[in-house]
């Protein structure tokens, strides 16, 4: 699993334009930018707000409290008997593979059955998992807020609705956050290949520097800005 990491380090030291970057999702809008009698246009893309809902320890946790780490969220329930036991087994590999590197990647697992899995539903279903609820936190709280940072923070469900009894979101996806709260990635959380893909992105945008990129990092990131 640490593997790619050691490959983009190699590749990187050799071929400058051999590694594809993970991209920016949802851009929000385009500044004009003049500087120097020069315009340029920056694309401002999405930053996930910060939002706190209660983990299967009990404790009140948000995105704040973990400013130097990569987020990996998904949304579950614990009673589910389709999709999200294969979502879980393969953020399990993660966990696994991360286990010496928890300052790294931190895992959030939202319910979408808040009535139903309270803290302690959720802890009682990680203990059998035997997820680590340091560096994997499996949150519960109101079902319109969680509801609402799924529609449009994550942008996981095209369909609208009020978090009332009879909504309901169900989706395999799996949503990699960069350190800056920017959307990084999308994946199958029921593809057991994806896992490897996953700790391929988290390598690379751990190398990633925000600030002094050398020029070839700067085009990729910054098309049509030179």
């Amino acid at each position: 699993m640490l593997l790619p990491l050691v490959g983009y380090l190699i590749v990187d030291h050799y071929r400058e334009d051999a590694v594809p970057l993970p991209r920016y999702y949802i851009a929000e809008r385009v500044d004009t930018v003049k500087k120097d009698g020069k315009t340029t246009y920056d694309t401002v893309y999405h930053t996930v707000k910060d939002f706190t809902f209660t983990n299967q320890m009990g404790k009140q946790v948000s995105l704040h409290d973990m400013p130097h780490k990569m987020v990996l969220v998904n949304f579950f329930f614990t009673s589910c008997p389709s999709i999200c036991p294969k979502m879980m087994a393969n953020l399990e590999k993660l966990q696994k593979a991360y286990i010496k590197s928890d300052s790294l990647l931190q895992l959030m697992s939202l319910t979408v059955d808040p009535e139903r899995d309270s803290s302690e539903t959720l802890r009682q279903y990680g203990l059998k998992r035997n997820i680590n609820p340091d560096n994997w936190w499996l949150l519960t709280g109101n079902k319109k807020d969680i509801y609402d940072l799924a529609r449009h923070e994550f942008f996981v469900s095209v369909t609208e609705g009020d978090g009332g009894p009879d909504d309901f979101i169900h989706t395999e996806k799996l949503i990699l956050l960069d350190k800056d709260r920017h959307i990084r990635g999308y994946y199958d959380g029921t593809d057991s290949n994806v896992v490897r893909q996953i700790a391929n992105d988290i390598a690379v945008l751990h190398l990633e520097k925000a600030k002094n990129r050398p020029p070839f990092l700067k085009r990729i990131f910054n098309p049509g800005t030179e």
